[in-house]
């Protein structure tokens, strides 16, 4: 018996006990390989006429799953049960893919396949270049992503059927491949400049860099870098658990809708500045605060209760602890600033001077507010040369494969059903319509 149909059987030696409307009823307590057990509801509506309340499915599972585990508490990120430590700082984003799509890392002969596969994939049909011109020159990026990343179910009829293994694993390469060149045309078109076509020689993050930076009248060199550590975040980014995105994503994927479709939906909700666009905020934030000599005022507003000041790039839904990506992102930051020699930039300097105050001030340390992913790389990301437009449309290009792998895996679970949450009503009760005249 695997990890994961031990995980779905029920623990028959202990259960919980509920007592509703003093009516008691026995729910089966399920064990996962680590983490939380959960407490099964799923016949407590039947059994008992209640539904549970739960806002935000904060202490809820809609799903088990094989892919990725999060320790909050203690700062843990596993991909398949490896430490994102150890893949960030030895693995690849492609080898990455492979091993979030088949859940074990690939022998050199399997990437090395894997890798061809990917990019020859990377390409976009012609016609599709032609959507961007419909679009406003000012429009977000994440705008014209939502578009053309759903209007790609127009154009790849070949690998829809999402009962057919081979055609879930073909629109799983496109996306993965796709991706990037979907963005970077996005980025090219938002700053009036030509596309600039993939190329087969280069790796996944080098090919990414020359897609947005390249010009057709001059060569571009990929400094290995900057190169590997856009990689890193990659990697970083490429899934974590059910967030909103992720969940998005398997909701729309548990209708039975196309893949294009559903990663479409999940880049929509990657967009929100909760989700993906905390690292813009980050950004948007420092240019508020302005000059480093205004960092104190702002730390002192961010402690005052009567404050509406907004702190971003700090603390983690998930992570009371050190979030565990951050600590990667932070080593990776000082490279790239080091290398680049560019730490006297003003929004640059603001920034650490705020990491500075945060990692050693009572009142962050207290409440745990420590720097997240967010906030490093939108420094990274900008220190390399991105505009803030771009740092959301970055992070779909890396969660992806993640979105990917989260609805395969959805889509492959006889378990899963059309996804339907329940709600407490607090509207009218029922009322009789009431003429116009009479009212």
């Amino acid at each position: 018996m695997n990890a994961q149909d031990g995980a779905k059987k029920a623990d028959a030696s202990r259960a919980a006990t509920l007592i509703v409307n003093n009516k008691q009823m026995q729910m089966p307590v399920r064990s996962g390989t680590i983490g939380p057990d959960v407490v099964d509801v799923a016949k407590l509506y039947r059994d008992t006429g209640c539904f549970t309340y739960d806002p935000g499915f904060t202490s809820t599972a809609n799903c088990s799953s094989k892919i990725t585990y999060i320790d909050g508490e203690q700062g843990v990120l596993l991909y398949r049960g490896y430490p994102i430590e150890q893949l960030a700082q030895n693995s690849s984003m492609i080898e990455t893919c492979y091993l979030l799509l088949n859940g074990e890392l690939p022998s050199k002969a399997d990437l090395d396949t894997f890798r061809t596969t990917i990019t020859h994939h990377t390409m976009v049909h012609e016609q599709m270049t032609s959507f961007y011109s419909g679009f406003r020159r000012d429009a977000h990026p994440m705008a014209v992503m939502c578009g053309v990343v759903g209007a790609m179910a127009a154009f790849y009829h070949d690998s829809t059927n999402i009962h057919d293994p081979m055609h879930r694993k073909i629109a799983s390469h496109r996306l993965i491949a796709k991706m990037p060149t979907i963005a970077a045309m996005a980025y090219k078109y938002s700053i009036g400049q030509p596309f600039i076509y993939p190329r087969n020689d280069l790796d996944y993050a080098s090919n990414f860099l020359q897609m947005c930076f390249a010009v057709p009248c001059e060569p571009y060199v990929v400094n290995p870098i900057i190169a590997r550590a856009l990689d890193r975040i990659m990697i970083l980014h490429a899934d974590h658990e059910q967030n909103a995105s992720t969940s998005t994503v398997r909701l729309a994927g548990s209708s039975g809708a196309n893949p294009f479709a559903c990663i479409a939906a999940g880049i929509a909700s990657l967009w929100g500045p909760s989700h993906g666009g905390a690292n813009e905020a980050v950004l948007n934030m420092l240019n508020e605060i302005g000059t480093v000599d205004k960092v104190p005022e702002f730390v002192k507003r961010v402690k005052d209760k009567n404050d509406n000041v907004l702190l971003m790039g700090f603390g983690h839904r998930v992570y009371k602890n050190y979030d565990p990506r951050a600590k990667i992102m932070q080593q990776t930051c000082h490279e790239i600033l080091d290398l680049l020699g560019i730490k006297n930039e003003p929004l640059l300097k603001i920034a650490m001077e705020l990491e500075r105050i945060a990692l050693h001030d009572e009142y962050f340390i207290e409440k745990k507010l420590y720097p997240n992913v967010d906030f490093y790389s939108g420094i990274v990301l900008r220190a390399i040369g991105f505009p803030v437009s771009m740092f959301t449309p970055l992070f779909a290009v890396s969660r992806t494969v993640g979105w990917i792998a989260q609805w395969k895996e959805m889509i492959e679970d006889p378990e899963q059903k059309i996804g339907r949450p329940r709600q407490l009503y607090i509207g009218p009760a029922q009322r009789d319509y009431v003429a116009t005249t009479k009212r």
